[in-house]
Parts: structure tokens; sequence; C-alpha cells
């Protein structure tokens, strides 16, 4: 993700939070116009906090004048009792507290699209992350995610006959995508959990693997995480061509950042990228990387592809081979090609 896309969100942040505080202004002015006590109690509320403030900081008393001195306790029970005052006046009028203050898109952050952690130090809020996220799905085709759900996933058109000479299982399509989804729903339920494995789907293509991808994805955005999708060869692609801008600018991109820790990483299509040691050398770093769960945050990958284990030991790396077989649970999607059935 290019820095002119994260500059262009930020003011679009800048604009919102704006828009919120000019309208909340407006609601206290007009508000101010009809019931005058309400500024009145407003205005002795900021005197008595900044003189709660002063008198914190030089630790005496302070005088309004010759015969009236307020210790700490005094304010404070003066600005207890005007909080009440002005809450009973909202209520009598069918207001709350709330109504006098910005009406931020995000409680969070407040829209400027940064917090404060524990250490004091910025972090970029989970709704500024989502959205370069969501401009990452746009590129990469996942807009259908609010048709492609397990609400709407139908097993009546998988094929309910066994058919072990062909696919030398015992079971039937239907019921092995059945087995599948409950697994990926389990996925779903246990995804903070370290010891959760990565899921690698496996079969030709028009199995629903993609499908299944994007309902798992859908329901751990509903839950809050951030998710990335790109098929292998734009994704080694593109982190290959921000890898080298990194190196030219000396800055660290955001879209490799994103790849590292997203939450949640499907990378669909695995083995019809043209493949050279550098993609090689940055599938491994990607992969191992996420396993590492750096920061004591669990990421999870899924990997779709229409290679089987084996051939995946034999066209990539050993260690990327080893990575998968040990850390990803297999499913095979097996039965006829589904783009090819008049059933919906």
């Amino acid at each position: 993700m290019s820095n002119d896309i994260l500059n262009s969100l930020l003011k679009e942040y800048d604009q919102k939070k704006l828009k919120a505080e000019l309208e909340c202004d407006e609601r206290k002015n007009n508000l101010y116009r009809l019931i005058p006590r309400l500024q009145a109690i407003d205005n002795e509320l900021n005197s008595f906090a900044f003189k709660t403030a002063k008198n914190i900081l030089n630790n005496s008393l302070l005088s309004d004048n010759s015969n009236n001195s307020y210790t700490v306790e005094n304010l404070e029970e003066k600005i207890k009792n005007l909080k009440k005052e002005k809450e009973k006046i909202l209520n009598e009028n069918n207001l709350t507290l709330d109504y006098l203050k910005p009406f931020y898109e995000c409680k969070i952050c407040k829209d400027t699209g940064y917090i404060q952690t524990q250490n004091s130090a910025s972090a970029m809020c989970p709704c500024l992350k989502q959205k370069l996220l969501d401009i990452s799905y746009n590129k990469s085709n996942i807009s259908n995610l609010n048709k492609e759900n397990f609400e709407t996933f139908n097993i009546n058109i998988f094929s309910d006959s066994i058919n072990s000479e062909k696919y030398r299982l015992n079971i039937s399509p239907r019921n092995n995508i059945i087995n599948i989804k409950s697994k990926c729903i389990e996925f779903v339920n246990n995804f903070d959990n370290p010891d959760t494995k990565n899921l690698l789907f496996t079969g030709n293509t028009g199995l629903g693997k993609t499908f299944m991808s994007n309902c798992i994805a859908n329901e751990l955005i509903k839950k809050g995480k951030n998710v990335l999708y790109q098929t292998a060869p734009v994704l080694l692609e593109t982190v290959i061509d921000n890898k080298m801008n990194k190196y030219k600018n000396s800055k660290q991109d955001n879209f490799y950042k994103n790849v590292l820790e997203a939450d949640l990483l499907i990378i669909d299509d695995l083995g019809t990228e043209c493949l050279n040691s550098m993609k090689l050398s940055e599938l491994f770093t990607i992969l191992n990387t996420r396993l590492l769960n750096l920061n004591n945050k669990v990421t999870k990958t899924i990997i779709s592809t229409n290679l089987g284990i084996n051939n995946i030991f034999r066209n990539y790396e050993e260690r990327i081979g080893s990575r998968i077989a040990g850390f990803y649970d297999i499913y095979y999607f097996f039965g006829d090609d589904l783009r090819l059935s008049t059933k919906h």
C-alpha cells in the first residue's frame, strides 16, 4: 500500500473529525440559545476544572477573592453538583450527555486513525487498518465477500454419490464439504488460540476452495479481525516490487507489513505463479514469519491450491513444504466442477 493511499485516507479522517466537531459545536450553540443555563454551567465547569488543576499543581489553597477560598475537595464537590444539574436539565429535555459530544464514526480513535498504546506509543487504529485492507480486497476481487459466506453456502450443489473408484475416498463430495465446513467454523471460533493450525485447501478448480476461504474471511471480519486476500502471483509480485521500492527509498511499505501482520492472510491459487529464487525466498519468509506470532499476536494463513502436498514438496523448497505439512490442517476438495453445474 503506497504512502499516497495512506495520506489520502488520513485526509478523509481529518475531514470526518472536523465535521463531527463542527456539528457538535452547532448542537451546543443551538441548545445554549434555548437553555442559557446550560452555557453558564459549562462555563463554570471549565473555570472550576482549571482551578482544580492549578490547585493540585501548586498544592495550595486557591481564592476566588479575599473572602472565599476553596480546597481541591471544595472545587470537586462544586463540579459534581454542576454536572448533576446539567444532566438533570438534559434529561428534562429528553437528551443525554452524549448529545453534547462529537459523534465520531470511530469511537476508539475519535476519527484520527491512531490510538495510544499502553506504553504511550502511537498505533494505527483497527478501523484504519481495515480500510487499508479493504483497498487490497478491491484489488484482489474479494468484493463478493457479502455474497460468499456460511449463510449462503449451499451444500446441495455437491454430489451426494460416493465414487471411491474415482476419488479413492469412501465419502461423498457433499459429506466431505459438510465436514470441511464444520472444521472451518471451528477454525473461526478458535482463531485466537495459538495452537489452532493454519489451513491448506487442495483440489481441482471449481470445487469451492475460494468460496470457503471467503466464508471464513467474512466471519473473522465481523469479529473485528483484519483479513488480507491475494492470489499467489499478485502477492509475490507485489511484495517483491514493494521491497525493491523500500530499498530505494528507505521506507517501510504498509502493504508488506500487512502481509506479515494481518490477522488472517489468504493466499489463493498457489502454484499458478511463475517461480524463481526470489519468489521462493519471499514465500518462505511470509509463511515462516506468520508462524512465529510476533509481538504475541496470533496470525493465521489459509492457502488454496490445485497442488497436493506431495507436489508442493516437489515444486517448492523443502523448508516451505515442511512448514505447510507441519503447521497446516490439510483439506481435500473433490467432486464435479461446480461452475458447470446447473444447480444454484
